[in-house]
């Protein structure tokens, strides 16, 4: 009974999430060039920013 019980529960998590993948597959879309362009920038800033950060930590430590 239990092996059938857990059995059931994991059928119904697998059906559940191909549910839950077949709406967010249908609701994302391709973005346009300039979204993506507009990603890339954003992407890059964020990158460069953080390494800017670990880049002063690393020479205030060497410093001290």
């Amino acid at each position: 009974m239990e092996f059938e019980e857990e059995k059931r529960t994991k059928w119904s998590r697998l059906k559940s999430f191909i549910i839950e993948s077949k709406r967010v597959y249908t609701i994302t879309k391709k973005p346009s060039n300039e979204e993506f362009k507009v990603i890339v920038k954003v992407t890059a800033l964020g990158i460069l920013l953080i390494g800017l950060v670990g880049f002063i930590i690393h020479i205030i430590a060497q410093i001290l």
